[in-house]
């Protein structure tokens, strides 16, 4: 009698099915309206992100505050970069494997990369002193890979309007918009398709820090525009 009790006050397998497909869409809800989880599988933005960070990712942040010239940006690459067959996208959408949905593995279609020309500016690589320019001013990059040329390929690029001309922070681990120079679209990648802003790194715990967006004097050129 008393064994029988027992047995009925426990949770049977529908209940705890049921709870685990509650928590599974509560979680597919935030990831898909606020916060998500990227996987970094290459060297291309070091130094801000080394291979094998998992990142969060806000979706929300560039509602409030649009994007500016030095953000870093998670895109969906679908019909701009995902030709490149560089293993650059870090992370997962909700078609996933599972290993993509904990954030474990990469995506060939979603990259995160940093914005350096916004719509209808005119970037240009390089001047004498080996910089960019963005609309005949330097534009100062402390955030480049120490070591690195901000460009070893010449470009001269007018970003559309509703575009971005986006580049990895180490430029020479990186395949970006100068890889796609030629190519339908050149490497534009429309805004619509930002996805959102990192925030956070998460792991490894030695790394554990937020990212914040960069200072006014990081994203200036040298005239302060």
């Amino acid at each position: 009698m008393d064994n029988t009790k027992r047995q009925h006050g426990r949770p049977g397998w529908r209940f705890v099915l049921l709870a685990l497909l509650v928590a599974v869409a509560i979680s597919g809800l935030v990831r898909s309206l606020w916060l998500d989880i990227y996987y970094i599988p290459s060297a291309s933005m070091e130094p801000l992100f080394e291979t094998g960070d998992r990142i969060l990712v806000s979706r929300t942040d560039f509602r409030t505050q649009p994007i500016s010239r030095g953000d870093v940006v998670v895109f969906d690459g679908r019909g701009t970069f995902a030709p490149l067959n560089s293993g650059q996208g870090p992370l997962l959408d909700a078609a996933s494997s599972l290993g993509h949905w904990l954030g474990l593995t990469g995506s060939d279609t979603t990259y995160v990369k940093r914005v350096i020309g916004l719509p209808g500016d005119h970037v240009v690589c390089c001047e004498s002193d080996g910089r960019l320019t963005v609309n005949g001013q330097s534009l100062e990059e402390p955030y480049v890979y120490d070591g690195d040329v901000p460009s070893k390929q010449k470009f001269s690029v007018i970003v559309p309007s509703g575009r971005l001309w986006l580049l990895g922070d180490h430029r020479s681990m990186s395949a970006d918009s100068r890889s796609l120079l030629g190519a339908p679209g050149g490497g534009m990648v429309p805004v619509d398709r930002v996805m959102g802003r990192p925030v956070q790194i998460i792991w490894p715990l030695d790394r554990f820090g937020s990212v914040e967006r960069p200072s006014k004097a990081e994203t200036t050129t040298k005239d302060g525009q």
